[in-house]
């Protein structure tokens, strides 16, 4: 198991409507993200629209990815999602700026 941290921005004044759309997240995407390891999932997001992504991988972060571009349901949730991020190249699943961990405590 690898716990990955990343990072990507929200565009600040879609903040509630991205909120909303996490309320429900649809079910054949989140079982997608299980079936390619990703566990204990979770996203934070700051009053300024930085948002931080936690989740411990089966495997790795890139095999997670890898996994979930295979995912057609993954495809559509990009693109849907993909008008929310700020700076945004390519689908935000391409943007995740990974995060070295320097301490954990069990």
């Amino acid at each position: 198991m690898k716990r990955v941290g990343f990072l990507l921005k929200v565009k600040a004044d879609m903040l509630d409507e991205y909120k909303k759309h996490h309320e429900n997240v649809w079910p054949e995407m989140q079982d997608a993200l299980r079936r390619t390891g990703w566990h204990n999932y979770s996203l934070f997001l700051r009053d300024d629209g930085l948002l931080f992504g936690y989740f411990e991988a089966a495997d790795s972060f890139q095999a997670s990815l890898d996994g979930m571009a295979k995912e057609e349901i993954n495809l559509k949730w990009q693109e849907f999602m993909g008008p929310y991020f700020e700076s945004m190249e390519g689908r935000p699943d391409q943007n995740m700026i990974t995060l070295e961990e320097v301490f954990h405590l069990d």
